[in-house]
């Protein structure tokens, strides 16, 4: 399987070009392999369809000219969505205040999984506010996976970029 971290280094300046930022690259699959691009736009935090189109158009382009999957693959490129992953540093200060679940690779305070409202940053560490724990401080090496938990707080704060046509009703006729 190819190289994530060699993927990431050809994908990242193609997102960037286009002034977006890369939140994710992701390869899965067994005999179906996907390729998963995410990216945002920094301002808003979303893309919109056109700006997914024109990133695939871009990727594609770039994909083929180098081959670095040997498999045969299916581009994904989406904007990170709602309930998104927690990729970097700054996403668990940029998003303090809503809840995450959060795996870690080795135990900290007896477990593997949190579901907490996330403190911000101090460092290299990811703070937690645990609702039976209190503070829990993670070392951002050691979370294997997070991702930002759907609650009203959340689809408040992230409301979509554009709701035109949303509350029109189409008949057929």
């Amino acid at each position: 399987m190819a190289d994530i971290a060699a993927l990431t280094e050809l994908i990242e300046p193609e997102v960037k070009a286009l002034g977006f930022a890369l939140v994710r690259v992701k390869l899965f699959g067994g005999d179906d392999l996907t390729l998963q691009v995410m990216a945002e736009r920094p301002d808003t935090r979303q893309l919109t369809i056109d700006d997914c189109a024109a990133l695939s158009r871009r990727l594609s382009d770039r994909l083929d000219e180098t081959d670095p999957i040997e498999e045969a693959y299916r581009l994904e490129v989406s904007s990170p969505g709602i309930d998104r992953p927690l990729t970097r540093l700054p996403d668990f200060a940029d998003w303090a205040g809503h809840e995450a679940r959060v795996n870690v690779t080795e135990s900290v305070e007896g477990r593997k999984q949190f579901k907490a409202k996330l403190a911000g940053t101090e460092g290299p560490a990811v703070l937690l506010d645990d609702p039976k724990l209190g503070r829990v401080v993670l070392d951002f090496a050691n979370i294997h996976s997070a991702k930002l938990v759907l609650t009203d707080a959340l689809i408040n704060a992230t409301m979509p970029l554009s709701t035109e046509g949303a509350d029109d009703i189409q008949t057929e006729g």
